[in-house]
């Protein structure tokens, strides 16, 4: 069961940290991906960490300004968002993959969704 939270209401320009926890297991063997939804439109990703060797892959979108880090002792992926623009407002989610290097972006190939935190940027 993962566990997402850091959520929001913040300014434009700010920053937030959402953290992803595992509660009855780890992220060993794992690949841990951040996909967020905005009221209307599709899941879409947003990051990507391989737990084992820490590389790390990101949604044009959010190049530059979200990083994707991890803990190993707290068993805890990170997503640090600086520069918010109100356009970055969604119900963030973590969740789980084995899949390959090129399919980290296809949310169909992930499970164990966290529920979501909400992360609301005004303008």
């Amino acid at each position: 069961q993962l566990q997402a939270s850091g959520g929001g209401l913040v300014q434009a320009g700010g920053s937030l940290r959402l953290s992803c926890a595992a509660s009855g297991g780890t992220f060993s063997n794992f690949r841990v991906g951040w996909f967020r939804q905005a009221p209307g439109k599709e899941r879409e990703f947003v990051a990507a960490i391989v737990w084992g060797g820490g590389s790390t892959r990101y949604a044009d979108s959010v190049k530059g300004r979200f990083t994707i880090s991890k803990n190993s002792a707290l068993n805890t992926v990170y997503l640090q968002m600086n520069t918010l623009k109100p356009e970055d407002t969604a119900v963030y989610q973590c969740a789980l993959t084995q899949t390959i290097w090129s399919s980290l972006h296809d949310a169909s190939r992930y499970r164990n969704w966290g529920q979501g935190t909400l992360v609301t940027v005004s303008s």
